[in-house]
């Protein structure tokens, strides 16, 4: 049987899913390695990956995004306890970071790409000011 490498806890009740691979996708299609079987979910909507020690998620390129801990975002490293929204389907994600491994603030903080609009990225406008 595969290690398990962490679980991601339904938010309101259901099975865990067991996190057993170092990178695992997940969406509607059959062929991701965690299969949800909704309509507001992906064929292929994220990835889970484990770096260093530390689960991260990225977007897929979903229609309907990934928030973390309430803040959508494209990718993310996840600390034990965070929660997780593909979609609209929340879950908390658990597992034990090694020893000697830190949660840094460069890997912690993910660039907020939804907080510019492309003409700001892109530098072709100035930052609106609050």
């Amino acid at each position: 049987m595969a290690e398990l490498l962490g679980r991601l806890v339904p938010v309101g009740g259901g099975d865990p899913i067991p996190l057993l691979s170092e990178v695992m996708t997940v969406g509607r299609r059959e062929s991701c390695d965690i299969c949800l079987k909704f309509s507001n979910v992906s064929s292929v909507h994220c990835e889970f990956a484990l770096r260093n020690g530390l689960w991260t998620v990225r977007d897929m390129g979903s229609s309907n995004g990934i928030k973390v801990n309430g803040s959508r975002t494209l990718q993310r490293t996840l600390k034990p306890g965070s929660e997780v929204a593909i979609a609209s389907h929340k879950f908390v994600i658990e597992y034990e970071i090694p020893d000697g491994v830190t949660l840094d603030e460069a890997a912690d903080g993910a660039e907020n790409v939804f907080g510019q609009s492309l003409m700001e990225r892109a530098g072709l406008s100035k930052p609106k000011r609050s």
